[in-house]
């Protein structure tokens, strides 16, 4: 099997063009508050109001848009504890395409109701097995794996984000996402690159929690590292084992950096976004603010932040 290479950062540009008139065009809010506790000026993607209430569904959109009609006429599948099954079932409703997702039992009731309202169909399997339960449905009915992460057209997808933040603030010098299976850092990473080549200077760090540092492993050994368990983070979306083969070559060639946080630093960034800024993200969204909060980045100059989502478990809003 020949090695996974990194896509050229020109299929972000391609992925807006699939998606002009399909996904929103999220805003982008200042946040003063955050200007002064970190010493650079912030700027927020609010991809907590993108269809689904998160910057999968872009991902999902750019695959679906791109696979054959024999491709969509036999279904599509995917796993995933919640953002991505959402994209993904909202996206096969528009391409009138069946979607089945596997689903873990321990994923968010929110997000399992919100993806059965758009009309997939949920198997659910425990946490550890759902690559394996993802399989075998494939095998037993011929479903088109649309993968949550490690997929260039996700990667692509997703990295539409960042490209609408560079274009409404090209003066940028980072930008931070939270990093789970790796599409949202390594999209971000191509659409930075292609930045770069612009004549742009916008650098990219990823955030995860200390206790799912398994992308920070696998950079920095170079080879894809799986946890031996689901880490139990508040951070719902960024519970994966290990990152994509894909997401791997691309950040191993474009990112520059992948720090962690506490789960009390998570915690202490989610009240201050909801009580300061009045938008409504879900704990994921929350991991790179709170690299900023904590002095685990420093920033200076014009800074960006995606949050990736705010479908937020209502249980969550107890903290």
């Amino acid at each position: 099997m020949s090695p996974v290479t990194a896509p050229d950062p020109s299929v972000v540009a391609e992925a807006a063009e699939r998606l002009r008139g399909a996904a929103h065009r999220t805003p982008v809010f200042h946040s003063t508050l955050l200007d002064e506790a970190c010493g650079a000026r912030v700027f927020l993607k609010a991809e907590c109001l993108q269809r689904v209430g998160a910057f999968k569904f872009r991902g999902a959109y750019n695959t679906l848009s791109q696979l054959s009609e024999e491709e969509r006429a036999r279904g599509v599948i995917t796993h995933s504890s919640g953002n991505h099954a959402q994209a993904l079932a909202l996206a096969a409703r528009l391409f009138e395409t069946e979607a089945v997702v596997v689903m873990p039992h321990d994923a968010p009731a929110s997000k399992r109701a919100a993806t059965a309202g758009y009309g997939a169909r949920i198997v659910p399997c425990d946490a550890k097995e759902r690559e394996a339960v993802c399989q075998a449905e494939i095998d037993a009915h011929g479903y088109t794996l649309v993968h949550p992460y490690d997929d260039p057209r996700i990667i692509a997808g997703a990295g539409t984000a960042a490209r609408e933040l560079l274009e409404d603030h090209p003066g940028l010098s980072l930008i931070l996402t939270p990093v789970g299976g790796g599409g949202l850092v390594s999209g971000t990473s191509l659409a930075a690159a292609a930045h770069r080549a612009g004549g742009g200077a916008c650098q990219v760090i990823g955030v995860e929690p200390e206790i799912a540092d398994d992308a920070r492993q696998s950079l920095a050994r170079g080879e894809v590292v799986t946890l031996p368990e689901v880490p139990p983070t508040i951070a719902d979306g960024l519970r994966t084992r290990h990152i994509g083969e894909h997401n791997l070559a691309v950040i191993s060639e474009h990112l520059q950096a992948i720090v962690t946080v506490s789960e009390a630093a998570i915690v202490e960034a989610l009240r201050l976004v909801w009580s300061r800024t009045k938008l409504l993200i879900e704990p994921s969204s929350a991991v790179p603010v709170a690299a900023l909060l904590t002095g685990a980045v420093k920033a200076e100059g014009e800074v960006g932040v995606i949050l990736s989502g705010g479908n937020v478990d209502p249980t969550t809003l107890s903290l």
